[in-house]
């Protein structure tokens, strides 16, 4: 039991590790905290909005890889027990959106959800991106995609591993897809209010910093 509950400490912890605010602190800018920039977020999207493509492909990589770790480790411990595995998963996602690095101020979990569904589910992880790609091209709202995606979870993990390659875990993993997933959704409030006012920004616009807005303006503070 303790060992377990240790390690969800440690699925928490590692969600908490901010890749994409290090990488544009130290690699991509001079300093520049990304929290202060675009949405204030410091997964995948913003970063790239502020820093370019590489930097945002280099945070949802590392941000993918410490979700799959956190639910790869529990299973070191708790083999089939999937309370245990759902709530390291669950721990990864909170230590995401909440880190306790920088505050309990961190992203939303997209990308952290990809990597716990690549380690517990994953068909439904291919479908998903396939939905949310194909909702970026037809809208360019990045925000758009991984709501809906991240609300098909769900039901694409119920279709594969409740239909087509039934598992008697079935249960349990539809469950964790929901928890995890009305998370992930539930820290998109902001980009929903957003969306329905119509000022979302989309792919392709880049961030200009703070300090170079007011350069631009002539150092007026408008």
């Amino acid at each position: 039991m303790l060992s377990r509950i240790i390690f969800v400490a440690i699925a928490y912890l590692l969600g908490s590790i901010p890749f994409g605010y290090l990488f544009v602190k130290y690699l991509f800018t001079s300093g520049e905290d990304v929290r202060r920039v675009g949405s204030g977020g410091i997964g995948a999207t913003n970063v790239t909005r502020r820093a370019g493509i590489t930097a945002g492909l280099l945070t949802y990589v590392f941000d993918v890889a410490k979700g799959a770790a956190a639910v790869m480790l529990m299973r070191l411990v708790a083999e089939d027990d999937y309370a245990w595995i759902g709530a390291a998963a669950v721990a990864a996602i909170v230590g995401h959106i909440f880190p306790v690095f920088l505050k309990f101020r961190g992203g939303k979990g997209v990308a952290t959800g990809v990597g716990v569904f690549l380690a517990l589910a994953p068909h439904s992880v291919l479908s998903t991106l396939v939905l949310w790609a194909l909702i970026v091209y037809l809208t360019r709202y990045v925000s758009l995609a991984s709501i809906i995606a991240t609300a098909a979870v769900p039901l694409w993990t119920f279709l594969y591993y409740g239909l087509v390659w039934p598992s008697s875990h079935v249960k349990a993993l539809v469950v964790i897809a929901l928890a995890c997933c009305a998370l992930i959704v539930a820290k998109h409030h902001e980009n929903i209010n957003r969306l329905i006012r119509g000022t979302e920004s989309k792919v392709g616009q880049r961030i200009v910093p703070p300090t170079d807005q007011a350069a631009m303006s002539g150092g007026e503070d408008r």
